[in-house]
């Protein structure tokens, strides 16, 4: 690797001065096309993965073939030896970390200068792909920077090796073609040259909160004095992230309740009145809570940002139509977006069922205050869907049900008052702006979702949102029982999970198989991630997977396929036939995860559980035990014992608490997913911040957001906190944020 041309810097430079002005074109080429790095504050930026520390073992044992590392290590000894196949000698030189853990690096060619340089007892960072020859670990060719007196090489100069005198030697998030040691030569360039930029958070809350300035930690945090200081560095930029991110959900929840919108107060002797008399079963407590909440919010004059979370099966559904209703009776619409057409008829169906004669307007049989539920989905025929958009466009269809192509495709609403979404994680700002543009003023949104989300993950997603939470399951609802089934060493238990499914059937009931992936063709959004393939088979699928099981342990059995390939009529008539009992076992990919609701259900068997999400399995076993009898959840996998894969599904069996579930999932996900910077494609500005070990400091720093935004709530005086605010949460993660 090329040294950064590190003289020449530029006097004046700041956070905005290209690289190539600082560290050389050169360098700067590849510091921007291997990591995203242009200006001299998104190397700033750039910080540590870790720290190692000299005198402490990185151990070696734990890496991984396949791995691209850098270690920490010391020069144990060295050989040379003549090549068998060509001319010129091969050099061996071992190195340990101090806790047993040995590595080769193998250098080809005749070298001597590295073998005099790589004397037994020197230290250095060595950087390269781990591979395996005879047993043995090692790395080719290496790059490498020895620690203390400089050798020759890459250790030519002292002061090049500067940074590394400290206890802490910080370890960057690397490319082969810029080695973490690269990088931190520049990163000194930088702060030796740059002015650093001003403090942007106010002088109270930085005394307020024991806070280190800015330019102080920005240093310390790449070339940390001692792990008190760097603790220190730490706390200050992770507080920088959470504040930003906090300012602005704020400062939305705070323009979003100066916005107008047409309140819908309770009407007394109305639908909703009429609903609640003919329900079939009592409101839990919990559900009669949250209604009071939702009631309260539609009677006001701003619209309701409201997320309603519970897990599946609390009867969110109940709780959302008897909103619609109150909407209804106040001379307004509203409408029901789910995610998948699936999801949207069956929402139909059951709303009619529940409805009944309040749900027939303009029919013989109509109660006194019936509307008429329409569902718009983009597989209706032109007939049916002219018929169904003049009801919604004169305001005769209450209640519309449909995807997001509601928004969309000509659907014009009398009066919208209230959007539902169903089982949508995120509800984008595209959306929301045809929302309004579908209504005179903003309509009051209730986000639904099953998921059960941590406290800081509400706060920091989801934190322009009221949160209602359903944690009580209706009466009735049957327990789920979750056991793994370890296919691999014993075949036996997944041949009495056929067994057991049979029996489920003989016993009059119905059960699910979920696959990964569809299979025949292109993958696809049902399937999951498959980050940790790496020599195993691929994820067995729905379309190979049916016929296998029809002519084998399920034989005789009335089966049937579901994925998100099939035409949406066919998928509805799969659907309406097991709804209906017609087939005993629907084989289909996570298509099922969201709200199916077939009470007859009573077992799900989900293979190759492993690749699938801690928050999905819990989603998917949700569809059974829906009805009077117990549900059975088998997890079946090839993952072996102990390893993080079987210990997740371990975890899943042993509970059914969603908010368990839901922090180990956290656990698990790299934070930036949960914040948005896979989704974005670019690279995540919240680096630090981790939602799991932080909410003490994220608590804090939205109790402080929530100050600073009622005394000035654009920020007009505090321009550099306004500033920063944009850098840190730029206008995609902002938008990205606003899909609460």
């Amino acid at each position: 690797m090329s040294e950064p041309n590190v003289g020449g810097g530029d006097a004046g430079a700041t956070v905005d001065t290209p690289l190539k002005k600082l560290v050389g074109e050169k360098t700067a080429k590849a510091l921007a096309a291997h990591l995203d790095l242009h200006t001299a504050g998104d190397l700033i930026y750039h910080f540590p993965r870790r720290y190692d520390e000299r005198g402490e073992h990185t151990d070696i044992r734990s890496l991984d073939v396949g791995e691209q590392v850098t270690v920490l290590a010391q020069v144990q000894r060295t050989a040379v030896r003549p090549m068998r196949q060509r001319r010129g000698n091969l050099l061996e030189v071992t190195v340990g970390d101090g806790s047993g853990g040995v590595l080769t690096l193998t250098f080809f060619g005749n070298q001597a200068w590295r073998e005099r340089e790589l004397r037994p007892g020197r230290w250095g960072l060595f950087a390269g792909k781990v591979t395996e020859f005879r047993g043995k670990r090692q790395l080719n060719g290496p790059e490498y920077v020895l620690l203390g007196e400089g050798g020759e090489g890459e250790a030519a100069a002292n002061e090049e090796v500067e940074e590394f005198a400290g206890a802490l030697i910080p370890v960057y998030p690397a490319a082969a073609a810029v080695p973490t040691w690269v990088i931190a030569r520049c990163v000194r360039v930088v702060l030796d040259t740059v002015t650093p930029p001003e403090d942007p958070l106010p002088v109270t809350v930085r005394a307020g909160r024991n806070l280190v300035g800015l330019g102080p930690a920005l240093r310390e945090i790449h070339r940390p004095s001692s792990k008190e200081d760097l603790y220190r560095a730490r706390r200050r930029l992770k507080w920088d992230e959470a504040f930003a991110v906090q300012l602005t959900l704020v400062q939305r929840k705070h323009r979003a309740a100066d916005w107008p919108a047409r309140p819908r107060p309770e009407r007394p002797g109305g639908l909703l009145d009429a609903f609640d008399a003919r329900l079939p079963y009592e409101l839990t407590p919990g559900q009669r809570d949250v209604g009071r909440e939702i009631a309260a919010d539609l009677a006001t004059p701003h619209p309701m940002h409201r997320l309603l979370q519970g897990e599946v099966g609390s009867g969110k559904t109940v709780v959302a139509l008897r909103a619609m209703l109150q909407v209804v009776d106040a001379g307004g619409q509203a409408a029901l977006l789910a995610p998948t057409e699936v999801l949207a008829a069956q929402h139909h169906r059951g709303m009619l069922d529940l409805l009944g004669p309040l749900a027939r307007a303009g029919e013989l049989d109509a109660a006194e205050h019936a509307t008429r539920v329409e569902l718009v989905t983009g597989s209706l025929g032109a007939a049916a869907r002219r018929r169904a958009l003049a009801e919604v466009a004169q305001g005769r269809a209450g209640i519309v049900l449909g995807t997001h192509a509601l928004l969309y495709e000509g659907v014009d609403f009398a009066d919208l008052g209230l959007v539902v979404v169903d089982e949508q994680h995120r509800f984008g700002v595209e959306q929301r702006d045809a929302l309004r543009a579908k209504a005179d003023q903003p309509p009051h949104v209730l986000v639904m979702t099953a998921t059960p989300i941590p406290r800081t993950v509400a706060m920091t997603v989801y934190g322009d949102l009221e949160i209602s939470t359903l944690s009580q399951l209706p009466r009735g609802r049957s327990p789920i029982a979750s056991h793994v089934v370890p296919a691999a060493e014993k075949p036996a238990f997944l041949d009495r999970a056929w067994r057991r499914l049979r029996e489920e059937v003989a016993a009059g009931h119905q059960a699910y198989v979920v696959c990964p992936r569809i299979g025949e063709g292109p993958a696809d959004e049902e399937e999951p991630p498959r980050e940790d393939d790496n020599g195993r088979r691929p994820p067995l699928a729905v379309t190979e997977v049916a016929p296998l099981l029809a002519e084998g342990p399920l034989h005789g059995l009335r089966i049937g396929v579901l994925h998100g390939r099939l035409p949406a009529d066919e998928k509805d008539a799969v659907m309406r036939s097991f709804a209906a009992g017609q087939l005993d076992v629907l084989v289909a990919t996570t298509v099922v995860e969201v709200g199916v609701d077939v009470p007859n259900a009573t077992v799900m068997i989900v293979l190759d559980a492993d690749r699938f999400g801690v928050s999905q399995l819990h989603q998917l076993r949700g569809r059974v035990g829906r009805g009077s009898a117990a549900g059975l959840c088998l997890l079946v996998s090839e993952a072996p014992e102990g390893s993080p894969a079987r210990e997740r599904l371990d975890a899943v069996a042993s509970t059914t608490d969603g908010f368990k579930l839901a922090e180990l999932d956290l656990e698990q996900r790299r934070e930036g997913d949960v914040l948005g910077a896979t989704q974005s494609g670019r690279r995540s500005h919240l680096r630090l911040l981790s939602l799991l070990r932080d909410a003490d400091l994220i608590r804090d720093a939205r109790a402080e957001a929530i100050a600073i935004v009622e005394e000035d709530p654009e920020l007009v005086r505090h321009p550099a906190l306004a500033a920063s605010v944009a850098a840190l949460v730029d206008e995609e993660r902002a938008e990205y944020l606003e899909k609460g």
